[in-house]
Order: C-alpha cells, then structure tokens, then sequence
C-alpha cells in the first residue's frame, strides 16, 4: 500500500517571459504584459508530493521535518525574493514560465529525494493559474 504526503510551501520571485529569437514585437504579442521589459512578480505557491509506502520502524513515507528542509535550502533559499531572469543562471537560458520553473524545481528536489519514493511538484503562480509535473 502507498499513501501520498505533501508540503506547502511558497516563494516571491520576478521574471520575465521572453524569447530572445524572437522580435519585441512578436515577444508583445505572445507575452503580453508578461513580457513587461522591467520584469514583474508572483507570490509562489509550491506544493511537494511524495508517495510511498510506510516505514514500519517511523510510521512516515518521509521524515515531513526532513522534507521542510530540502524545500527551504534547495528551492525557497534559491528562488526567493530573486529576479528568476537574472539571479538563476538555470534561467538565463530558459524561458522562466510556470511550467519551466516546475521542471527546475522537480529536477532539484528529485536529487535530493530517496529515488524509490514518487515525487510530484504543483507549483501556483496566481490561485488560478498552476502546473504540475511528476515522472
């Protein structure tokens, strides 16, 4: 039997959403205010599945004292309060959407997660607005 655990979380962050290949103009026209030339930001919301069977010797799937730390040190630590385009060099040459910053996120905390237990990552960029990625 598995059972699934999750942790919230959340971060502040500005980025901007632009293709360098493209025209300002083309960038405008598919961005939007998104790709506002002076950045804007979003309150993150992040949640942390992770699915597995129960130890028998702790009664968890995983230590939820443990897994508040991986969160803060690996994600909160480098994603908060930062300009996603300019502080993350991941994001220098990644477009810093909603669905890209996941992946970085999931990616991060994938390697610093017991690989025998599933990992899911939601990640709400407004209360309506949110993604989704596990493997």
């Amino acid at each position: 039997m598995e059972i699934t655990v999750s942790r919230k979380a959340h971060f502040n962050a500005a980025h901007r959403l632009h293709n360098k290949n493209w025209s300002d103009e083309k960038n405008q026209k598919i961005f939007g205010k998104c790709n506002y030339q002076n950045y804007h930001g979003h309150n993150y919301e992040l949640i942390v599945s992770v699915t597995g069977k129960i130890n028998p010797e702790t009664g968890y799937v995983i230590d939820m004292g443990e897994l508040k730390k991986i969160i803060k040190n690996e994600v909160e630590e480098r994603l908060d309060h930062k300009n996603l385009n300019l502080d993350v060099p991941h994001f220098s040459n990644t477009i810093p959407s909603a669905e890209n910053i996941c992946i970085f996120i999931y990616d991060i905390l994938r390697d610093n997660i017991d690989s025998q237990l599933k990992l899911s990552v939601r990640l709400y960029e407004t209360p309506r607005n949110f993604v989704e990625y596990s493997v």
